[in-house]
């Protein structure tokens, strides 16, 4: 009984903690209500973005960037390679938009393991003004996009970030790459934001020139496997907090498959797990298979009913989460529950294999990710 008990605390604790971060992310988290105006004399800035390779939206996301409504600023595309395939589409977009200030540069610096970060380092001591934008790819500016980063700095930031909303899935794996992105990653990094721990995303990072290089600048990201996770320590090491801005920039997906999403988040939690450790240790409970088991297993040894203790849990989980996926405007369909479903079945093996994995595949090509020092990452220099 006194096991039964404390099982079912766990239960009761894992599922109590989750309504928390959704009630936290549903505050948080602000769709925009109109187009935010730049302020009067808005300082100029920089948009650095690596590039590697043509994907579904890639025209899309980069025609965005040249239709930002931003008084001043520039666009530096960045590509390690002079046959890449995506340079003839940026410089199709550079004479398209000949009033936006633009360059395409050629050749990444290999300070690191990291093909994205080498990838920016030209782009970075490029950059004409202090307000410098990293950002994938992949994100699709929406037109105030300048405008919502800088509207979350503050005095005690040192970098604001938005996580990605994935968008436009299209069938039911695509639909989990969403779950996992939007109601469940995105919300525990604004529940972190609240606590006073900010976590770096590197899908959009505005930095403060001076606020990077007097910690060392672009190459000092090199202190960890990924930019993202060297740039949160570097910000918290100078007394500065991480901020995200008030919803999150749009990442649409198109079609997904069940190897493609496992891969990604494999990655993904891998990372988390050798820069984060402690921080990624209870994750393995961030998804409601943990709550669920414990809770069968003290109905079943306190003699209650299994089915109604399953049930009731299941709708503490996934009903919350379904209102705020609602609430934000987020993909939706008949197949968004079975997405969750699916995404915390798989939470459990990624956060098992995370732990022991160093072996993961990139694109077909087999990678390892491991402590810096010995850490081998995609040779991809565009978004990871």
């Amino acid at each position: 009984m006194a096991v039964a008990m404390v099982v079912g605390a766990i239960s009761v604790l894992a599922t109590a903690v989750n309504l928390l971060s959704l009630i936290v992310a549903a505050v948080r988290i602000r769709p925009p209500r109109g187009l935010r105006q730049a302020p009067e004399g808005a300082p100029p800035v920089s948009i650095v973005r690596p590039v590697c390779g043509i994907e579904r939206f890639s025209e899309e996301t980069l025609r965005a960037g040249f239709e930002l409504d931003y008084p001043g600023y520039e666009l530096i595309f960045c590509v390690a390679r002079g046959n890449d395939p995506i340079i003839p589409l940026v410089r199709k977009m550079m004479n398209a938009y000949p009033t936006v200030r633009s360059q395409l540069i050629v050749g990444d610096e290999p300070i690191s393991q990291n093909p994205k970060l080498n990838n920016c380092v030209r782009g970075w001591d490029a950059a004409r003004h202090d307000w410098i934008v990293l950002a994938d790819s992949n994100v699709l500016m929406p037109k105030d996009y300048i405008q919502r980063l800088q509207a979350s700095w503050r005095p005690d930031t040192g970098l604001v970030c938005s996580t990605p909303a994935g968008s436009r899935p299209e069938g039911f794996w695509a639909e989990v790459e969403c779950a996992f992105l939007n109601s469940l990653q995105a919300r525990w990094q604004y529940t972190g934001e609240a606590l006073g721990l900010g976590f770096a995303q590197g899908k959009s990072m505005l930095w403060r020139r001076d606020v990077l290089e007097r910690e060392g600048g672009i190459r000092a990201l090199n202190a960890e496997i990924a930019e993202d996770a060297a740039a949160t320590k570097l910000v918290r090491s100078a007394g500065l907090h991480v901020h995200l801005v008030d919803a999150p920039f749009e990442q649409p997906l198109g079609a997904r498959t069940a190897a493609e999403v496992w891969s990604r988040q494999v990655r993904w939690a891998r990372l988390r797990r050798v820069t984060f450790p402690l921080f990624f240790a209870p994750e393995v409970s961030s998804g409601a298979m943990v709550p669920l088991a414990t809770a069968a297993f003290a109905a079943y040894a306190t003699g209650h009913s299994v089915g109604l203790a399953l049930l009731a849990v299941a709708l503490c989980w996934y009903g919350p989460e379904i209102a705020l996926a609602r609430s934000k405007g987020w993909p939706m369909s008949w197949r968004t529950p079975f997405a969750f479903v699916a995404r915390d079945l798989l939470l459990v093996p990624m956060w098992a294999y995370a732990w022991v994995a160093e072996d993961i595949v990139w694109r077909g090509n087999a990678m390892s990710i491991r402590t810096k020092g010995s850490a081998e990452v995609p040779a991809d220099g565009g978004a990871l």
